[in-house]
Parts: structure tokens; sequence; C-alpha cells
């Protein structure tokens, strides 16, 4: 049973296009990774990162093209032979020449891809639409004979012309190509833009269809799932999202995305709780830090901060929880070391100390935590000092102080905000009993005074 259940009023009806409960993951750290700027992979943390990929349970796992450098060909001849599960593929110009090379290497699949927007045909590589189809066409050929899966893609999908984007999927769709890709490649497609594409597409060509998108303006994991649901079958990936400029559909992301969508088909079929130690690993060799509200494994992803959450969550976490951090192998931490925790919060905090306290004095104690908390900033370790020096005076003669390294000027002012936070529990208390008094009936009131 799924302790955080994500039925929802407002969920659609299914479409019988959707593949949000059938989609693979083409993996693409290793390629689009590359182009990340701080990132420089040798052939040892490349090996690391595949079989790590491999592990966790990609379908595919893209390499930079072999025609990029020796050791890029080299490197891709080294994972190939390492006999991994998920298909290792690579991505190459659509020539005849890159062609060649990539199907000495051991390959699985090869993706070719080419500009197809008219920025990129008249400033990249500046060929006409007609040269492209041919092109496509040849190498898709040549590469089948070789056994091989190959996928054609269109460069800057979205800012190409729809008839000319349509008309070579159709040609290459009936030639025989394993699957068409769309990119995002600048990253200024919207939600409703993929679907409509998508949709478009899914009706043209027979064939699965690929997704990459770009991050420029934020919108690749919505993306990714908008072209699921209208009937993509694959979307490329990279571990923090890492990749030319902002990067793409980040590995993480789309699984937080997914499980909340099909839990039972994402935690089949991936050993999520391998996620942080891919993504750490993968921080560590670009020189970065994953955010820290990165989905999942970002470190505030399962931190609950305010009175009314914290009372909530340690309730029933599904209340402001939509992914159990436990599918992931995290854990969630109810945050009470500030002026908004609650006296629940602490509570828990009191019972996992071991200390035993009444609610009142759980509320007492609260009050002090939150009025340090409006002096300065403090740590779990002040508030644990306040807790357990409170429960300890509860049972000695000799009161010691809360906090014994607090300055002068920081014990007047606390013992202001002390007064004043019990000042306003006192008048919010009476505001109550006037409210509830004003609530009785007249005629019940005056029958319970004849009686008396």
């Amino acid at each position: 049973m799924n302790p955080h259940p994500t039925q929802s009023p407002y969920a659609p009806i299914q479409d019988y296009l959707s593949n949000v409960s059938r989609f693979k993951i083409i993996e693409s750290t290793l390629r689009e990774g590359e182009q990340f700027a701080n990132a420089f992979f040798d052939t040892e943390t490349k090996i690391k990162i595949a079989r790590a990929l491999d592990d966790f349970g990609v379908d595919y796992i893209e390499l930079t093209s072999p025609c990029a450098s020796e050791q890029s060909r080299l490197d891709c001849e080294a994972i190939c032979k390492l006999g991994l599960k998920a298909k290792i593929l690579t991505h190459v110009r659509c020539t005849m020449s890159d062609a060649r090379v990539a199907v000495e290497t051991g390959v699985d699949g090869v993706d070719v891809v080419i500009g197809t927007s008219s920025y990129l045909r008249e400033h990249s590589h500046g060929k006409d639409m007609t040269y492209i189809k041919n092109a496509a066409i040849e190498v898709i050929e040549f590469v089948k004979s070789k056994g091989l899966e190959i996928r054609f893609s269109s460069e800057d999908s979205f800012r190409s012309d729809l008839v000319d984007l349509l008309s070579i999927y159709s040609a290459v769709d009936k030639v025989g190509v394993n699957r068409v890709g769309i990119a995002d490649t600048v990253g200024c497609a919207s939600p409703r833009q993929v679907y409509d594409l998508v949709r478009t597409l899914r009706g043209v060509v027979s064939c699965d269809i690929e997704t990459h998108f770009h991050d420029d303006t934020g919108c690749s994991i919505a993306n990714a799932f908008c072209a699921l649901e209208a009937g993509a079958t694959h979307v490329d990936t990279s571990v923090i999202g890492i990749g030319e400029r902002n990067g793409i559909t980040p590995l993480g992301g789309l699984m937080a995305r997914m499980i909340v969508q099909d839990r039972d088909y994402v935690i089949n079929k991936y050993k999520l709780h391998k996620l942080k130690e891919i993504e750490d690993m993968v921080a560590e060799a670009v020189e970065i830090n994953v955010p820290f509200n990165n989905p999942i494994t970002g470190f505030c992803a399962f931190t609950h901060k305010a009175g009314i959450h914290a009372k909530a969550i340690l309730n029933n976490p599904s209340t402001y929880e939509i992914i159990n951090p436990a599918d992931f192998g995290m854990s969630r931490y109810v945050h009470f070391a500030s002026r908004l925790t609650g006296w629940n919060a602490i509570k828990s905090r009191v019972e996992q100390l071991g200390l035993e306290m009444t609610d009142d004095q759980v509320k007492l104690v609260t009050a002090k935590i939150k009025a340090l908390a409006d002096v300065r900033p403090i740590a779990i370790d002040d508030a644990d000092s306040i807790i357990r020096t409170f429960h300890l005076n509860l049972h000695s003669k000799d009161e010691k102080p809360l906090l014994p390294n607090m300055t002068a000027a920081e014990k007047k002012l606390f013992e202001k905000k002390e007064r004043e936070l019990i000042g306003v529990k006192e008048k919010r208390s009476l505001e109550e009993a006037v409210d509830k008094e004003a609530e009785v009936p007249i005629s019940k009131k005056t029958r319970t005074e004849t009686v008396s």
C-alpha cells in the first residue's frame, strides 16, 4: 500500500496514447553531460558512471560521438565491452563518415541528429531540407544494415517549420528508423507546445518517439512529462540535469514527477535508493554541489519547518508530502530549531531524546525555544540544550541556565521575547474564552445559572 496516495480530484481521464506508465530513459550524462561547463570525465570516471546508471536501471546509456576525439572513441569502445544490461548508444552527426566510425565501436545503436530550423540550416550546416532528407535515409539504411538500432532526430525542432518536420519524420519512418527524436535544443518550448507537436507526430509515424528538452526556461521536466502524455516513448535525461548551458531534463527530477504518476512502475523498474549516490558521484566529478532544492536529494527536499506543517506531518506524512522519502532511501526531517516551530515538533523531539514531559511542559519549553530563535539563529544543538536543561530543571532544586553561553545582551532580549510570547498566549487564551462564552445560547446560559 502506498503511504503517500496521489489520487487527485483533478486527475484527467487516461489517454490511450499516453506512455506515462511505460516510458524508457535514455541517460545522456556521458554525452550531453560532457557538454556541461565544468565536465571532464576520464575513462575511469565514465566507466564508474556507466556502471552506476546501469545498476540504477536506465534503459539506454548515450555516449559522446567517437568522432569527437580519439579518446572519445576509445572510451566508447571500453564502455561497450563492459557487458551492461543497458543498451549503449552514441550520438553523431547525420553523415556517412560519422556513421561508419560509430558502427565500429560496438554500440547497440546510433543516434543521428541534424539541425532543421532555419537558424541552423543557415548558420550551422548550410544544407536544405532535400539534402537533409536524403542524408538521413542513407545513414539510416547503412546503420540498419549493420543490425543496429537507429534514431533520427531533428535539432531545434520547436523552431523548425512543422511541414518540414512532419515530412522528414514520415520519410525516415518509412525506411524503418527505430525512433524519431524531437529536440528542444534552446529550451524555448512550453508544455502545451510539446503536447501538440508530439500528439501530431504520433499520428504521422509508427516508430517510437524520443524527446530531448533543455532547461533554459525551466520547463524540461514538465515538457518531458507532457511529451509522454502525448505519446512519446523515450526521454533523454542527465544526472542533476547537467549539459549544455542550463542542461536538460534531470534524471532525479523526472523520477520525482513519474513516481507521483505511477509509483508501481517506477519503484519496480528503477533502484531509486541509488539516486543520491549517483548524483553525489557526478556532482563531485564536475565540482558542483547538489542544489538545495533538487528534487528528492536536495537537503531541503523533505524538511518541514512551519508549525502547522510539522503537526500534520507527524500525524500523517502524506498531508504535506506527495512523495514518500523512503522510496528513495531518504528520510524526512521536521525542523524544530526556529521561531516557526510548533509544540508538536518539540514534543516529537522530546520523545526522540528519550525524555518525558507533559503537553503543558512541552508547550512551555517550545515558547523558550521560539523566544531564543527571535533573538538569534539557533542550531539543533541549541534547541536540544534548552530541552535537556529545561527537563533537568523540572526535577532539580537548583535551576540551571538554559543556554550558559548567552551574552548579557542576549539574555536580556531573550527574557523580553519570552515575556512577549507569554503575554500573547495569555491574550489569545482570554480571547478564546470570550469567544467560547459568546457561542453559548442565552437560554442555555440562563438555565445553567438558574440550576446553580
